[in-house]
Formats: structure tokens, sequence, C-alpha cells
């Protein structure tokens, strides 16, 4: 398996654990366990999503594009996503799970996960295997 073919599995593993956290969030009575869930789930989907395409624009010979705004840049460019400004506000909210909690902000993002990225990281994952 190449380098490529790894990252591509894992990424498509950690969007359905993913989706098995937005089934649970959205049901009613939904615990803050959850919601955490559901946000640390994200993250190493976020992860293995913008790290998934590197590895892909690296294969056709994109090889400087070291950071995920320059990968969601350059994924938009090349129309693996359709977009942009809903990656840059995930990769926005990927950061700020990461540095700052606030609860009103937690539900915020868990909301965007559930309703807009979890639908954003299965249109880049069905392009992406096509190619």
């Amino acid at each position: 398996m190449s380098k490529f073919e790894v990252k591509l599995t894992n990424f498509y593993k950690a969007l359905q654990r993913l989706r098995e956290a937005v089934k649970e969030f959205q049901q009613a009575g939904a615990t803050d366990v959850v919601r955490d869930g559901l946000i640390q789930r994200f993250e190493f989907t976020y992860e293995l999503s913008w790290k998934t395409t590197k590895e892909y624009l690296e294969s056709i010979g994109l090889v400087d594009r070291n950071s995920p705004k320059a990968v969601i840049k350059e994924a938009y460019a090349q129309k693996l996503i359709e977009d942009e400004d809903q990656w840059i506000l995930m990769l926005h909210d990927r950061n700020m799970t990461s540095h700052v909690y606030n609860e009103e902000l937690a539900e915020e993002i868990a909301s965007r996960i559930a309703n807009i990225y979890v639908n954003e990281f299965q249109q880049l994952l069905d392009k992406i295997s096509k190619l």
C-alpha cells in the first residue's frame, strides 16, 4: 500500500467514526461528553483530511503545500473541494477547539460539524477516491 492509500484508508475510517458521533450527538438529550467526543473525532478527521489531500497533491507533483491553509487553497484550485470558505472556517474551528474551550463555542462548532463539515469531508473523500 502506498503512503497515499494508507492515509486515504485512515481518512475513510475516521470519517466513519465521526459519522457515528454525529448520530449520537443529534439524538435528543445528547450529553456534553457526546459533544466533546464529536469534537475530538472532528479534530482527527480534519487532520487526516488535509494530510491525505497533501499526499494526493504531492503525488501529482505539487510538493510545496505544507500548511493546512495552503493545502485547502490548492485543493480548491484543483477542484477537490467546492467551498473554500467552508474549509477555511473548518480550519478556524479546528484551531479553536485545540486552543480555547468555551461551552457556547463548543456547541456552535459541534453543530457545524454535524450539519456542514461531515458532508464536506465526504465530498472530498469521494473525489479523492476516484482519482
